[in-house]
């Protein structure tokens, strides 16, 4: 059942019958193979008796490396770190591995010199793809192109390679694999799912978890070759609701049990040591305060011994609660806050409700338990700091060749052949090859997101100086066969070539940020298409290699390809790729297409939920397909009725990124910049603009102005005939809490093909919401129209502020929030 505190008078309300409660005699036990040490148990108490309430607070917080020093770490007490997807040594993305090294170092030092018991701390990182935050490291496919693989042994080779990697900068624990089983392929996560099938799921889970753990019971488990695993994200994350991150899982409980749950049995019975709650919710509820499923099904049914961690100030979407004042989550079973920087207030008022009686101390006691338990397993107490254990320092084995061999092989072994008319392939690597498509050569689109930052964008060739593109590995087997590449980006030759190989797909994301509304690839861009079909309608035999974190409608490329690839996200080494498509008679070994589909191939752009299994299962290619050069299959013309549209052009600003074609411009008196992520200035830097947290990470950016009159923050888009929505609302929503005296003098204006219009201030504006953090801004569409806005030609919003200032924006829109 479901225990919700009662902040007013610091109790716990009476027992209450939930819809949300579980029927746990349905669920199966899941019993993990690890067993208490009777002398490490005595251990734990013993240092529990000598803590104080401080010092517990302190032990189940992780903190950001962004937001907190070793200094802090010694102060409060605090139990671990992490470094988010775009945290780094000093800030800089590119840090060496040195200087990681001895970051960790610094917060070991730390955590040992301190009043009290000396804990040493926990460094937790994002190592789902190889260890992908570290400029050179060996960067392997996703978890989508493992599922295609079907290669059990494969996984667990790269979990171990993984280990070793991580190691080797002093870090003790990833938070990987993720078991989620997609249901939806619009999810901006799909590509962190193994499959959309739960047995391969819970198959490669725990294989990946041999490989980072090494074997449970074994003298390999969680020794120096090895780090602390995290099964992620517990539980339903794969089955939100129209795809979208951090949603409502829309399930039964027997969807949860057989489907979402697959790979968490596996995971346990591995002798997994921590899982990380999920973002999304059930039955409306939130599941970093869901008591049934972290408590009843995980730990009293499941028998689960290990730490429940949050994800990133994940505890803050409990309604009720926030970043800094959430008992609730550690009531209902969360044993370690991902307090990324909210770690500081959420430890003072855990400290206040614990002395109110609102925190449970029982339950802070078995946290605090759970946390100690974990670093004895993974044998942190009898460690040195991190710089002198095994592996530590030695860099030549980041991005090693042995690593590289791994990550080419899986490369390979990942890549769909879905069409290969009239045997296109494979060709002789001797013959005039054109390469088109900027992907070819992009390590960005190559490793997609979570590679070197949380987004994957901006990669340079020299971040990873032995990775090899599609594009090398295309140009290794000409040179060694006496062939000639040309590579063209647009497709435009110089020379006409016996055959073409164009390589596009989907720009990195992650997270939220990979959401989609329509399974059509590019709706309303169809440069590629038209690329493509150029090469064709040329007499030029096209390959098209198609990267993506899913499958997408792409009947169109399909038809215009005369043999096609499903790659995926092949990660560093993709041009092992390369083997796959030429073959040569003096070549001392050839490889051929042995990937199957891990999710179905819509043949439809609106085919959103299509998983095998369903009822009416009608794919283009189904779950488990995949050609062999051998294989004879005519795959007929397909049709080309796209039913997507550009996503509702309403939404103007979503997640802390434009939408659709929307774009970001800063203009001033110097000229324009156009945001593309991250942090930018205006030419002249009389603005900025940042990413920011708000309930999630980096959902919003902060506009920040100097007292200027020319400097302006647009929503831009091509012209939109709006009038046939004259009835909808306009939405605007900012937070009040960073620019308390700043909304009323922030202008707006509304931008057409005729000119600037200008609507107001935000602050006189209508308002449909107000809270203690923020002001949604309502205003009829119609209203545009009398201030003399042309709504027939709508092509942005304007933002400015005269007198210098800052506000934080979250949401634009049209119609709906």
């Amino acid at each position: 059942m479901t225990m919700r505190t009662d902040h007013s008078v610091g109790r716990l309300p009476s027992p209450q019958q939930s819809e949300t409660d579980l029927n746990l005699d349905i669920w199966p036990k899941a019993l993990s193979p690890l067993r208490h040490n009777p002398e490490t148990e005595a251990r734990i108490e013993e240092i529990l008796l000598r803590m104080t309430p401080a010092q517990k607070i302190g032990q189940i917080l992780q903190a950001d490396i962004a937001s907190i020093t070793p200094e802090e770490v010694r102060a409060h007490h605090i139990g671990s770190v992490l470094n988010g997807g775009n945290s780094s040594p000093d800030g800089k993305m590119r840090a060496s591995p040195s200087e990681w090294l001895a970051l960790a170092d610094a917060f070991w030092e730390a955590s040992m010199h301190t009043d009290g018991p000396q804990i040493p701390i926990m460094w937790g990182t994002d190592a789902v793809h190889g260890h992908n935050n570290l400029a050179g490291a060996t960067i392997f496919p996703h978890n989508i192109n493992l599922g295609a693989t079907r290669d059990a042994d494969l996984v667990e080779r790269i979990g171990s390679a993984t280990a070793m990697e991580v190691r080797v900068t002093g870090m003790d624990w990833t938070f990987a694999p993720t078991l989620a089983v997609t249901r939806d392929d619009r999810w901006g996560r799909s590509y962190e799912s193994y499959s959309e099938c739960p047995n391969l799921v819970a198959e490669l889970g725990a294989a990946m978890v041999r490989g980072l753990q090494g074997g449970a019971n074994t003298s390999e488990f969680l020794n120096a070759d090895h780090v602390i695993a995290t099964a992620k994200h517990f539980i339903g994350d794969g089955g939100t609701q129209d795809g979208k991150d951090q949603g409502e899982t829309i399930a039964t409980e027997e969807e949860l049990r057989d489907v979402h749950a697959a790979g968490y049995y596996t995971a346990i019975r591995e002798g997994i040591l921590s899982i990380m709650a999920s973002f999304s919710s059930w039955k409306g509820q939130k599941m970093h305060g869901h008591e049934e499923f972290l408590t009843r099904l995980l730990k009293e049914h499941w028998g689960f011994d290990g730490l429940v961690v949050g994800d990133w100030n994940g505890h803050g979407q409990i309604p009720g609660t926030s970043t800094t004042n959430c008992p609730d989550a550690l009531n209902a079973g969360l044993d370690m806050y991902m307090a990324s920087d909210s770690w500081k207030g959420l430890h003072a008022s855990l400290l206040q409700q614990l002395q109110k009686g609102v925190v449970n101390e029982d339950r802070l006691d078995d946290a605090v338990r759970r946390v100690l338990r974990l670093k004895f397993r993974a044998r942190l107490f009898n460690q040195p700091k991190p710089s002198e254990r095994k592996h530590a320092g030695d860099y030549a084995l980041i991005g090693c060749q042995k690593h590289r061999a791994l990550a080419a092989e899986a490369a390979r072994k990942s890549a769909v052949l879905l069409k290969n008319a009239e045997s296109t392939l494979p060709l002789s690597p001797g013959q005039n090859i054109l390469v088109a498509g900027k992907a070819a050569d992009d390590l960005s689109m190559l490793c997609g997101g979570w590679t070197l930052s949380w987004q994957g964008e901006g990669i340079r060739k020299s971040d990873y100086p032995q990775a090899e593109t599609l594009l090398q590995g295309i140009k290794r087997l000409a040179e060694a066969y006496g062939g000639n590449v040309e590579y063209a980006p647009d497709g435009a030759y110089r020379e006409s070539p016996d055959v073409a190989i164009y390589v596009f797909g989907e720009k990195p994301y992650a997270e939220f940020r990979g959401d989609l509304t329509t399974l059509d690839f590019k709706p309303g861009d169809r440069t590629d298409l038209q690329t493509i079909q150029k090469l064709k309608q040329s007499g030029i035999p096209v390959i098209t290699v198609f990267l993506s974190g899913r499958p997408l409608w792409i009947n169109p490329e399909l038809n215009s390809s005369d043999a096609f690839i499903a790659a995926f996200l092949p990660g560093s080494q993709s041009g092992a790729i390369a083997d796959l498509i030429f073959q040569d008679s003096n070549a001392s070994h050839d490889f051929d297409f042995t990937a199957k589909l891990p999710f179905s191939w819509p043949e439809h752009a609106d085919q959103y939920l299509l998983n095998h299994g369903d009822a009416d299962y009608l794919p283009l290619f189904p779950y488990g397909f995949g050609l062999s050069l051998g294989d004879t299959c005519t795959l007929g013309r397909l049709h080309e009725n796209s039913l997507a549209t550009e996503p509702d052009h309403g939404t103007i600003f979503d997640h802390g990124a434009p939408q659709g074609s929307w774009q970001i411009v800063l203009t001033d008196s110097a000229g324009q910049s156009h945001w593309k992520g991250r942090s930018i200035a205006s030419p002249a830097a009389e603005l900025h603009i940042h990413p920011a947290d708000l309930g999630q990470q980096e959902n919003a950016i902060r506009a920040c102005w100097n007292c200027t009159n020319t400097a302006t923050l647009a929503f831009l888009h091509s012209p939109i005939d709006m009038s046939r929505e004259a009835n909808a609302d306009f939405y605007l929503k900012v937070v009040l809490a960073n620019a308390p005296n700043l909304i009323s003098t922030t202008q707006m204006s509304v931008i057409t093909h005729s000119g600037k219009v200008r609507i107001g201030n935000l602050l006189d504006m209508h308002r449909q919401e107000e809270t203690e953090l923020t002001l949604t801004v309502t205003i009829p569409l119609k209203k545009f129209g009398v201030a003399g806005a042309d709504l027939t030609t709508l092509k942005g919003i304007e933002l400015c502020n005269s007198e210098g200032g800052q506000i934080v924006v979250s949401y634009i829109g049209i119609s709906t929030l």
